[in-house]
C-alpha cells in the first residue's frame, strides 16, 4: 500500500496536508500530498517506503487536523454488479477485526452513504466466508473501504490503537437536553479524545474543583457538573439558572483574563473568543503559577496560516513552562464539534 488516507474537516485539507508532510519528513519519509479543497480528506503518497510502515511510526494522537488515518490503495472501475469481490481481492489475505465502509464528511458525498450501508453487510459476509474477519479481535487491523464515487474506493487498514475509535472519525454524541448550549459537546468530545476511561475516572473525581473562564451561558460548566465537580464560572454574561441553583456552581462576574483563584484548583477550562496567542499565554500562566494542574481550552484560528498559528501557540506555552522548570503534556486536536478552531489539552506531569 503506497498511500496514507487522512480524513479531516472540509476546508482544512491544506492544514492537514502540511502537518502530515511535516511529520513524515521528521521521520525521514519522502512523499507528497494531494488535497482537493472541500474534499474532507488528504492523500499522502510515499515515494519508496510502504504506507503501512509509516502508519506504524506516525502517532495519530500527535496529528491536530486528522480525524482518521489508514494505509490504502485505490480501486477503480468497480463493476456495479459485484463491488465486493474486487474490493476484497485488493485487500489480499490480511486478517481483520472490524469493517468500516465510509465516505467523506461532505454534503456532496452524502449520496454515497446509502451505498455504504448497503455494501457493509455483504462485505462482512464475504470476509467471514473467506475466513478473514474475526470481529472483536482488537489486535487485528481494521478494514476501511472509503468510497469516492459509486465505482471508485480506497481500500485500506488502520491500527485500532493508533487511529480514531469512531466510524468516519466522528464521535456520535447526543446533545443533552439539560445543557444550556451546544458548545457543551466540545468539552464532552475533548474529554473523550484526550483522556481514556481510566484517566477520566482518575482525573475527574467527584468533589474536585474547576474554573470555567468565559463560562456563560454554561455549556462547559454543565459538563463539569455532570461529572460532580464544583465549578467557579467566570463571565460577565448571564449563566443558566439551573446551574446556579445546583449548589455546586458559583458565578464570578469578572474578566476571565484578570480572574485569579484564591487557591489552586484541579481544572481550568476556557472557551473565550480571543486571539490564539493571548489564550496560549493565559493557559501557560495558569499552570506556571500553580493555579491549576490541567486545562482544556479552545484556540479560535485566523483565516490564514492556521497550522502555523497553532505551532506558534505551542511555542508560547513551551517557552513559559520550560522557564518555570515544569514538565507537561500538551496536545491539540481539531474536534468534530469544533469549527474554525482547535482544542488544546495541557497538563502538568508529576516528577
Amino acid at each position: 500500500m503506497g498511500s496514507l488516507i487522512i480524513y479531516c474537516r472540509a476546508g482544512f485539507e491544506g492544514e492537514c496536508a502540511a502537518e502530515v508532510q511535516a511529520h513524515a519528513a521528521a521521520l525521514g519519509v519522502a512523499g507528497y500530498c494531494r488535497a482537493t479543497a472541500g474534499s474532507a480528506y488528504v492523500e499522502f503518497n510515499l515515494y519508496e517506503e510502504d504506507a503501512a510502515d509509516l502508519l506504524r511510526r506516525l502517532n495519530f494522537a500527535d496529528l491536530i487536523f486528522a480525524r482518521q488515518m489508514f494505509a490504502a490503495q485505490r480501486v477503480d472501475d468497480l463493476p456495479l454488479g459485484d463491488r465486493v469481490n474486487p474490493l476484497l481481492d485488493a485487500l489480499g489475505e490480511t486478517q481483520v477485526g472490524e469493517v468500516w465502509v465510509e465516505t467523506a464528511d461532505t454534503n456532496e458525498a452524502k449520496e454515497l452513504q446509502a451505498l455504504c450501508r448497503k455494501l457493509a453487510p455483504p462485505l462482512r459476509a464475504e470476509l467471514q466466508r473467506r475466513g478473514r474477519l474475526h470481529e472483536g479481535r482488537g489486535d487485528l487491523p481494521r478494514l476501511h473501504v472509503f468510497f469516492l464515487t459509486t465505482a471508485s474506493a480506497w481500500v485500506g487498514l488502520s491500527e485500532p490503537d493508533n487511529s480514531s475509535p469512531w466510524y468516519m472519525g466522528i464521535p456520535r454524541l447526543k446533545f443533552p437536553s439539560g445543557a444550556p448550549s451546544r458548545s457543551t459537546l466540545k468539552l464532552d468530545e475533548a474529554l473523550l479524545t484526550f483522556l481514556d476511561a481510566k484517566e477520566r475516572e482518575k482525573r475527574l473525581r467527584p468533589g474536585m474543583h474547576a474554573v470555567d473562564l468565559g463560562a456563560a451561558p454554561g455549556g462547559w460548566t454543565w459538563q463539569l457538573v455532570q461529572r460532580h465537580l464544583r465549578v467557579v464560572a467566570v463571565d460577565n454574561g448571564p449563566m443558566d439558572q439551573a446551574l446556579l441553583d445546583s449548589g455546586v456552581v458559583e458565578q464570578r462576574r469578572e474578566d476571565g483574563f484578570r480572574y485569579r483563584p484564591p487557591k489552586p484548583v484541579d481544572w481550568m477550562v476556557c472557551d473565550m473568543v480571543e486571539q490564539p496567542a493571548r489564550i496560549a499565554r493565559l493557559m501557560a500562566d495558569w499552570l506556571a503559577q500553580g493555579w491549576c494542574r490541567e486545562c482544556i481550552f479552545n484556540l479560535k484560528l485566523p483565516m490564514k496560516k492556521r497550522y502555523q498559528e497553532v505551532q506558534h501557540c505551542a511555542q508560547i506555552i513551551e517557552q513559559r513552562l520550560s522557564k518555570a522548570g515544569l514538565r507537561y503534556t500538551l496536545r491539540f486536536k481539531q474536534l468534530y464539534h469544533d469549527r474554525e478552531e482547535v482544542t488544546g489539552y495541557l497538563s502538568i506531569v508529576e516528577r
